[in-house]
């Protein structure tokens, strides 16, 4: 039996994923997982501890554990632990994203000099200290600007500047939250700085693919149909197929492989985010991880080969222990995602109108996620939405209505946090 190391953050809905499909395919999953190595297995998931802060000692312990049962492919979830996941694949002498690639794709400063070393758009960028001043480099600043920190994920802590009075104060927000408890527990040194860069025009995209020994196969490319102009920059939804024109779809796709390239990533998941505009394309990111969480499920693949219906972790998995990508294919009806903003801060007290939402054509299903009586943190502080809105439809432009209809249907009850403090001394 075939045994895959899976390394994830948490057992959420993507590690039960791949378990599911573990099972189906007859293959022993592996965890490895951030977590005490004191507690005897708390989890019952017979899981290797591992701490993703140290990365050189949790490859030893992973490769220590695979000497009694041997690993054949690694994957990982999340951006934390791609490193790990490339070392250890490299300690194996299994087919992966160079550990350096996978370093370098995960800080944002040096995936920056990276393409402007390999000639591709980039904007202008500096590094900034975010223990010292904003006075120190506010001179050597164009606006608009963005200030974002170099290793969060998910437009955590991004925010957009169009005055020195603004930079100023998205300056000091910035360093409040990288100051913050979960934020500190990752002892990153890449919290302690930030990078400011040209403000990007134009609309966004996410390209979903997988780089096969140097080569990129593109999977799947969303359209983020809603402006991402700030001042912060919340992502709504995912739609597939795009409805640029097939042109541009080309561009985007040779200008990731260019950016994978440059970053040095050779084979196993990416995921790039890109903003097109009148001067072409310019690549934001490319992570060495798949899109994460439940925004996986909007993917499914055909395998013409077979004729089998696959879904994101099957294609991994089967990638990860050496399947030929040629014969998969992205089912052609289109499908999307919402993922419903979270529009104020405050102590979630419930939702109504979820099956008037799921009533609504083309939509598959309805996931609220965010718990009754639990704080909400919205954007650019927070990390999480009030849940997921999946829509499959003959076309794009009828699954993006369908989804902002569903929206439309859902009425979110947030008591504010002065509100709840009064109840509690009133």
């Amino acid at each position: 039996m075939a045994r895959i190391l899976l390394l994830a953050t948490t057992t959420g809905y993507q590690t039960r994923a791949f378990g599911e499909v573990a099972d189906r395919l007859g293959v022993e999953l592996v965890y490895a997982t951030d977590r005490c190595d004191v507690l005897d297995d708390p989890w019952g998931d017979a899981a290797i501890p591992i701490r993703f802060h140290d990365e050189r000692a949790s490859v030893e312990a992973i490769l220590a554990s695979a000497r009694e049962r041997p690993l054949d492919a690694v994957l990982a979830v999340g951006d934390r632990p791609t490193v790990i996941a490339a070392g250890v694949a490299e300690g194996l002498g299994l087919p992966a994203h160079p550990p350096a690639a996978a370093a370098i794709a995960r800080n944002k400063r040096l995936t920056r000099e990276r393409l402007r070393d390999a000639g591709l758009r980039v904007p202008w960028f500096r590094e900034v200290d975010l223990a010292g001043r904003s006075d120190e480099f506010l001179q050597s600043v164009r606006f608009p600007c963005v200030i974002k920190p170099l290793a969060l994920s998910g437009s955590r802590g991004v925010i957009r500047a169009d005055d020195e009075a603004g930079l100023r104060t998205a300056f000091e927000r910035l360093r409040a939250l990288m100051r913050a408890p979960d934020v500190q527990a990752e002892r990153s040194h890449a919290h302690e700085s930030a990078l400011v860069e040209g403000f990007i025009e134009g609309r966004e995209f996410a390209l979903e693919g997988l780089m096969h020994h140097g080569d990129l196969r593109t999977l799947a490319l969303f359209d983020k149909p809603d402006p991402l102009d700030g001042p912060f920059f919340e992502e709504t939804m995912y739609l597939t197929p795009s409805r640029a024109a097939p042109g541009v779809q080309q561009t985007i796709a040779d200008e990731v492989a260019r950016a994978a390239a440059a970053i040095g990533l050779r084979h196993g998941p990416i995921h790039a985010e890109c903003r097109v505009n009148g001067e072409g394309v310019f690549v934001l990111e490319v992570a060495a991880r798949p899109i994460g969480g439940l925004c996986a499920r909007v993917l499914r693949f055909i395998d013409s080969g077979r004729g089998e219906s696959l879904s994101l972790e099957e294609v991994l998995m089967r990638h990860a222990l050496g399947e030929q990508p040629d014969t998969w294919r992205r089912d052609p009806s289109a499908a999307g995602v919402m993922m419903i903003p979270i529009p104020q801060g405050g102590v979630f007290r419930g939702v109504s109108g979820v099956e008037e939402a799921r009533a609504v054509p083309a939509i598959e299903d309805v996931r609220i996620t965010a718990k009754v009586d639990h704080l909400l943190v919205p954007l650019p502080e927070g990390a999480t939405y009030l849940g997921f809105i999946f829509a499959r439809a003959a076309t794009t432009s009828q699954m993006d209505h369908a989804l902002r209809t569903a929206h439309s249907r859902l009425v979110f009850t947030i008591d504010s946090e002065i509100r709840v403090l009064q109840s509690r001394h009133g």
